[in-house]
């Protein structure tokens, strides 16, 4: 039996994501605050989704090599 639910299943990774997210909003110049954010706008929490994800491809590649 499957159940879905928004809790990390590795003890630990919400404050690690947390982190990456705030290192990354940082990177793009887009001032986060702990908690809700939910007056940024579509452009500066896109440019942080995609800083994230260009950061992880970055070190998906070089784990590669």
């Amino acid at each position: 039996m499957s159940t879905t639910s928004n809790q990390p299943s590795v003890p630990g990774a919400r404050e690690a994501l947390n982190k990456f997210k705030m290192e990354a909003a940082q990177e793009v110049g887009v001032n986060l605050k702990q908690g809700y954010n939910g007056d940024l706008t579509s452009r500066e929490a896109g440019s942080v989704g995609g800083q994230m994800v260009k950061k992880m491809i970055e070190a998906y590649e070089n784990s590669m090599k």
